[in-house]
């Protein structure tokens, strides 16, 4: 298993948020992806998937939101930050939200030399919190080849990788269900069902407060600081849902909708785009620059 190498970029928001590299590419070069020429052994995706819960095992869940004052577009607050794209409902009111859940395809990934990760998830917490309870799926580009698994996350431990089956294309439904201090996160994977798990945890009211919802691409970030984001074809999220307050609804009927973009450590440019709402339950990102 290769050492992992870190790469820091120079500037204040950058000192702020950080990147992380495992090859020791520069933060200007951008290659051009390459696709793996054959499908990866057992054993290969075994040493992938150890190798992916290791450097996942400092994992920081939060939203790490760009400095500057969120703009109001409509309902929706726009922000920038440096690990998170997607959209996002608060409350003001702990215990508000119990239930979140969503639909995806999984995206495929290219890779190059470099060790890049994307995760696809729905989750509660994690936006104006330092819990987070969350599953979905992570495209990792481990020694230049893509690599698909299936996880989740209930604070206070790690992210936990369950699948090596989980392939691009695969249909996946997620959703977590609150009830009380009990949490029931459940995932699907209609074409390849030896993904599918249901898993249960309980999380004291005091620490995990349930005030956000979440549909989001993710890369990963860490106390050095950010992981380079894999190139990924388009995430579309459908059927997204949420529970707050007893009431049912699209991710656009929740009580404070935000949209969430993924800027680089200079805020100066998109990592993706994210898309508007459609039906008020369905919407896309789509990739730009790794970091």
């Amino acid at each position: 298993m290769r050492l992992l190498r870190y790469l820091i970029v120079c500037g204040s928001a950058a000192a702020m948020a950080g990147a992380v590299t495992f090859s020791g590419v520069t933060a200007s070069t951008v290659a051009v992806p390459a696709r793996a020429s054959h499908a990866p052994s057992a054993r290969f995706l075994a040493e992938a998937r150890a190798a992916l819960v290791h450097y996942l095992r400092d994992h920081h869940p939060r939203a790490m939101l760009a400095p500057g004052r969120a703009r109001t577009i409509g309902n929706v607050k726009a922000f920038q930050s440096y690990n998170w794209s997607g959209y996002v409902s608060t409350s003001a009111t702990h215990q508000a939200f119990t239930k979140v859940s969503g639909n995806w395809t999984t995206p495929s990934v290219t890779c190059n030399a470099e060790d890049q990760v994307t995760s696809n998830w729905v989750g509660l917490d994690g936006f104006n919190s330092n819990s987070i309870e969350q599953l979905g799926t992570v495209s990792w580009c481990y020694q230049g080849t893509a690599t698909y698994y299936t996880w989740f996350e209930m604070y206070p431990a790690s992210p936990a990788a369950v699948s090596t089956s989980l392939a691009p294309g695969d249909k996946i439904a997620a959703s977590v269900t609150r009830s009380g201090t009990s949490y029931t996160l459940k995932l699907t994977d209609s074409t390849h069902p030896a993904n599918s798990f249901t898993k249960t945890a309980t999380c004291a009211l005091t620490k995990c407060p349930d005030t956000s919802a979440e549909w989001v691409s993710e890369r990963p970030s860490f106390s050095i600081g950010v992981a380079p984001l894999a190139h990924y074809n388009a995430f579309k999220i459908t059927n997204g849902s949420q529970t707050n307050n007893g009431h049912t609804g699209t991710i656009g009927a929740g009580p404070g909708l935000n949209a969430v973009t993924m800027v680089d450590a200079t805020g100066i440019y998109n990592l993706n785009t994210v898309s508007t709402l459609t039906g008020g339950n369905s919407f896309s990102t789509t990739w730009k620059n790794s970091y």
